[in-house]
């Protein structure tokens, strides 16, 4: 059976080059189309993950490959086919752009791949970002966009506080909190988390211990 959130993540990367495509050729509402399914594809495919219980690290880095690209392109496609709008808000649109790029940066230097924290702060702000994006291009609007930067700053801080906080790259770490926890879960222990977590079910008192007091410390 086909994975689910997988495909809607590999969905996300194919409308990639796509938004470059149609923004060339000129074609606003086409662009706008894809944007949107691009937008609906990664607000469904980690709860679709959750909800079938199939979430893995292949999947995560699909899904941060799929937002890296789909926010990439974005500017560019922006600027072709609403160059105004895109230059009148030129602060803020290279606030965005370093809030994307800088954390990746990072984690790449650090990890040798890309994030895929998969923060709260980072699902707010993509839900935030995109409804922004589409008022500030079509309606002219401005102040959603400018409050969802403020918001994908404070994520990007984040991450980059997780990054420093994690010796070792791991998925789906929702907050920095989380990592404190799994940080200090590893000098308690003297082993890493990988270790821990794949310790045998002799012990599973100990490790339900561990991840409840890791919930009842940042919340689930």
């Amino acid at each position: 059976m086909p994975n689910l959130p997988n495909a809607l993540s590999a969905l996300r990367i194919a409308l990639a080059p796509a938004l470059v495509a149609l923004a060339w050729l000129g074609l606003a509402s086409w662009f706008l189309a894809a944007l949107a399914a691009a937008l609906i594809s990664d607000a469904l495919d980690g709860a679709a993950a959750r909800r079938l219980g199939v979430s893995s690290s292949l999947g995560a880095q699909l899904d941060s490959a799929g937002d890296l690209l789909i926010w990439g392109v974005l500017p560019l496609g922006a600027w072709w086919l609403w160059p105004d709008a895109v230059s009148g808000q030129a602060p803020w649109v290279a606030l965005v752009l370093v809030a994307f790029s800088v954390p990746t940066l990072v984690g790449l230097a650090r990890y040798g791949r890309p994030t895929s924290f998969h923060t709260r702060s980072a699902k707010a702000s993509a839900i935030a970002m995109g409804p922004a994006v589409l008022l500030l291009v079509v309606g002219g609007i401005a102040w959603p966009f400018h409050a969802a930067s403020v918001l994908l700053t404070l994520s990007a801080l984040e991450e980059l506080a997780i990054t420093g906080v994690l010796p070792r790259w791991r998925s789906d770490v929702p907050s920095l909190c989380h990592a404190l926890r799994l940080r200090s879960l590893e000098l308690a222990s003297g082993l890493p988390l990988e270790v821990i977590e794949a310790r045998p079910l002799a012990a599973p008192g100990a490790r339900l211990a561990e991840r409840a007091a890791s919930r009842e410390d940042c919340g689930r």
